[in-house]
């Protein structure tokens, strides 16, 4: 495809992405233009390499980022001040610790229960959870065998922190103890009880 064609899938692009709500697959969007995938693939790298400044060195205030399986246009992080000063006091507001704790449990242990993240946490997560589910960043994705909820994150989550899967979730395996640290650390429990 010339320059000049894989150009022409540029404002068709924009159009559509500057009114979506979520990120949408390059798949769909060959679909609403009526061209193949791998076109608008191509199109969407070019669109994100100039919203960067490659190569004339003028960034724009947003960027085509994809997560959690589509494409989408954020802010561009350097902007993330201004932007945050505009939204202040909306929905958008920041979590609290206990909040993005309970995030990060429920990102780490799912599909997990309420009792489990109480159990790990140590306090009760009942409003926080509540919290999470009301903002979509959390949702019920079945039950136990005895009835008890179960909980995962959503492809808001996904969005939102920038990930297109949970496999971009960084590994939590070096920041723990080595496995002789942790029976030492059970052994030192087992005596204290």
């Amino acid at each position: 495809m010339s320059t000049e064609e894989l150009e022409g899938l540029f404002a068709p692009l924009e159009a559509v992405l500057m009114v979506t709500d979520r990120p949408v697959p390059a798949r769909e969007l060959a679909e609403a233009l009526g061209v193949d995938t791998e076109l608008v693939e191509e199109a969407l790298g070019a669109l994100t390499r100039e919203y960067r400044g490659e190569p004339s060195g003028r960034a724009r205030g947003f960027e085509l980022r994809s997560v959690a399986g589509g494409w989408r246009l954020y802010s561009a992080p350097a902007w993330a001040d201004v932007v945050g000063r505009f939204v202040v006091g909306s929905d958008s507001s920041r979590l609290s610790q206990a909040a993005l704790e309970t995030l990060a449990v429920v990102a780490y242990r799912q599909p997990v229960t309420r009792s489990r993240i109480s159990h790990v946490r140590g306090v009760n997560v009942d409003a926080v959870v509540r919290t999470l589910v009301n903002r979509g960043l959390i949702e019920e994705v079945g039950e136990t065998e005895s009835g008890a909820r179960l909980y995962g994150t959503t492809v808001a989550f996904l969005e939102r922190m920038g990930f297109d899967s949970l496999d971009d979730l960084v590994p939590l395996a070096p920041y723990l103890p080595a496995s002789d640290q942790l029976d030492d650390l059970a052994h030192d429990l087992e005596e204290t009880l």
